[in-house]
């Protein structure tokens, strides 16, 4: 099944040219044969955020969405925050196992990490840190298996969007 995924860098300084994190999941989603639906840049601001996640949550264009950065500590990182309150039931899964993939690759800077994940409006959302690695791990570690309606034994895939081919 093809799957429609936009990509939201979330950065106050990135641009398309310097958003090699946003670069690496748009040549991963197209590369796993799924359609890049729409990709934009935002500011780290909570409602910023929301505005444009919720729009994508109300298309019948959109699948997935995968969010990169501003789930950090800093002043500035808001992500968890803004898409925590659009989710209609969480997946606390995603955040383990990107911590304990991460935690492999990066030891005890993981804690720092709130990597989230949910479903709204059956379109799944993920939340990964900012940096092409994280970025990286989670496609890797965990959403390539999970965008693939044939990986057993369960999948995410096909829960999504009533489970038909697009």
């Amino acid at each position: 099944m093809t799957l429609r995924i936009a990509v939201l860098t979330v950065s106050d300084t990135r641009t398309i040219e310097t958003d090699t994190s946003g670069q690496f999941l748009c040549d991963a989603i197209v590369g796993d044969g799924h359609k890049l639906a729409d990709r934009h840049i935002e500011i780290d601001d909570i409602y910023h955020l929301r505005a444009k996640v919720s729009v994508w949550i109300a298309s019948d264009e959109v699948d997935v969405i995968l969010l990169t950065g501003g789930t950090g500590f800093t002043t500035r990182d808001s992500t968890p925050e803004a898409i925590f309150p659009l989710l209609d039931v969480d997946v606390p899964g995603f955040g383990e196992l990107f911590r304990h993939l991460s935690y492999l690759e990066i030891g005890t800077s993981t804690v720092q990490s709130r990597a989230i994940a949910g479903i709204a409006n059956n379109t799944l959302i993920f939340c990964m840190p900012g940096s092409t690695g994280a970025c990286r791990t989670a496609w890797k570690g965990i959403l390539h298996e999970q965008l693939n309606d044939e990986f057993r034994p369960c999948n995410f895939a096909e829960l999504i969007k009533g489970g038909g081919s697009h």
